[in-house]
């Protein structure tokens, strides 16, 4: 099949078929289906993808989009994770610096135009480090926030045209949480200093105990996506 002429008609056939199937068994049909033009991102909150991916492909790609703006404890979890786990860790940066991009633009871009930089610093990298792979492997979760609760355990994403695989697509954050505790699986020190959901340094505030914890991203602005699963 040429998955990018039918990619809307694979993906949906695939995620009908594998609706039902472990995070496992997904992982090994992507890693079927796509052998090394498959890779995975990860944002460093926890590595509960790292560790069920490189279980099952171990070596792979695992793509850290480092904005700029990042707390010092998620890159030292992406430091972390990179020694511990059998991964090959790819930092993708953005084409200007926040140096450049404040000279460019004006600095706080982030609290004027929070929707351009989040392209400019995310959409855009991974569109481009995006480009060596036919499919990519994401820890998004149908109860993470309401404009995730259609996501598919497979999908085809049209604008970059590649196959999107989410393995723990029905997960609940307790079957998170006694995955981490089960596997012993490092996690941003962040989640226990009220930072549920992790995004950029400027963009994500603490969040009240029992609150959404999607609310500190973007806090006050509407915004509830940076764009990259839009």
């Amino acid at each position: 099949m040429n998955i990018t002429a039918d990619g809307a008609a694979f993906a949906a056939e695939a995620a009908a078929r594998l609706e039902e199937a472990s995070a496992t068994e997904i992982i090994q049909w992507a890693a079927d289906t796509f052998g090394d033009r498959l890779c995975l991102t990860a944002s460093m909150a926890d590595a509960v993808m790292v560790d069920l991916v490189s279980k099952v492909v171990p070596g792979i790609d695992v793509i850290f989009l480092d904005t700029g703006y990042h707390f010092p404890e998620t890159l030292g979890t992406r430091d972390a994770v990179a020694q511990t786990y059998p991964i090959n860790l790819i930092t993708v940066t953005p084409s200007r610096t926040v140096a450049e991009q404040d000279r460019d633009l004006g600095p706080r871009l982030y609290a004027r135009n929070p929707d351009l930089c989040c392209y400019l610093r995310k959409v855009e990298p991974l569109q481009r480090a995006l480009q060596s792979y036919d499919a990519w492997l994401t820890g998004l979760r149908r109860d993470e926030a309401v404009t995730r609760r259609t996501v598919g355990v497979v999908q085809w994403d049209a604008r970059k045209k590649k196959i999107k695989v989410n393995p723990i697509a029905r997960w609940t954050q307790e079957q998170v949480d006694s995955y981490i505790a089960e596997h012993g699986v490092l996690v941003n020190p962040l989640q226990d200093d009220g930072y549920p959901s992790i995004g950029c340094a400027p963009c994500t505030q603490r969040v009240p105990e029992g609150a959404d914890p999607r609310s500190g991203r973007w806090a006050g602005t509407g915004k509830v996506e940076c764009g990259l699963h839009s």
